[in-house]
C-alpha cells in the first residue's frame, strides 16, 4: 500500500507584515478562501485508487490541477490546523509572532486556539485508520502544518516514510509505504509473546 501525502500548491495571497490581532484573524480567514497560483508540480507516478482532499478550497484546487481526471473524496479529518491570534490587542505585531505564539498555544492545548495538539492527533489517527482499512494506493492533498502530525501517525501505524522535513514546500510529495512483508515480519517478531498483528 502506497500513500502519497501532498502539500497544496502555493496560495495567491499577501499577508500583512505587521497587524493587530483582529486583522490577523481576518487574514487567516481570507487566506482560507484565496485562490492558488498557477504553477506546475510533479508528483510520483503510481496508480492512485483514491484521491483525498480537505474541505479547504486550496486542497481541492490543487487536486484539480494534479489529478484533473479523478474523483475526489473530501474529508474534514485532513484539513489544516486552524490558527488564530494568541491574544487580543490593537498593537501591530509581526506576522512571525502571531504564527509562532499561535502554534505554541496549539502545542500546549490552549483553549485560545480552535484546536489543540491532542485533537489534531486524534483526527489524524482516525484518518489513518480509515485509509488503512481501505488498503488502497491513494493521494492525500493536505496542508503543511497538519502534515507533520499525519506523517507521525502513519509511522506509528507501520508505514515507512521516505523523508521527513522541518517544513514541507508547496506541492511537495512525501511517500508513505506499507508492504505485506512488513506485517509478516511484525507477526513473527511478536509470535513468542502470543500477540499477532495481522
Amino acid at each position: 500500500m502506497r500513500i502519497v501525502v501532498i502539500r497544496h500548491v502555493e496560495v495567491d495571497f499577501c499577508w500583512s507584515k505587521k497587524c493587530s490581532s483582529d486583522r490577523f484573524d481576518s487574514e487567516c480567514s481570507e487566506y482560507d478562501k484565496a485562490p492558488i497560483k498557477k504553477e506546475m508540480y510533479k508528483i510520483p507516478r503510481i496508480k492512485y485508487q483514491r484521491v483525498y482532499i480537505s474541505r479547504l478550497s486550496r486542497s481541492r484546487d490543487t487536486a484539480e490541477k494534479l489529478f484533473p481526471d479523478d474523483k475526489y473524496t473530501e474529508s474534514r479529518l485532513i484539513s489544516e490546523v486552524p490558527l488564530r491570534s494568541s491574544f487580543d490587542t490593537e498593537k501591530k505585531m509581526p506576522l512571525w509572532f502571531w504564527n509562532a505564539t499561535g502554534r505554541f498555544q496549539w502545542f500546549i492545548n490552549s483553549t485560545r486556539q480552535i484546536e489543540g495538539r491532542r485533537q489534531t492527533k486524534k483526527r489524524a489517527r482516525r484518518f489513518v485508520t480509515v485509509i488503512s482499512n481501505e488498503n488502497k494506493n491513494c493521494a492525500i492533498v493536505t496542508h503543511g502544518f497538519f502534515m507533520h502530525t499525519l506523517l507521525q501517525e502513519l509511522k506509528k501505524a507501520g508505514f515507512r516514510i521516505n523523508n521527513y522535513s522541518f517544513k514541507y514546500k508547496n506541492g511537495e510529495a512525501i511517500i508513505a509505504e506499507k508492504r505485506k512483508t512488513d506485517k509478516i515480519t511484525r507477526r513473527i517478531h511478536c509470535e513468542g509473546k502470543k500477540h499477532y498483528i495481522l
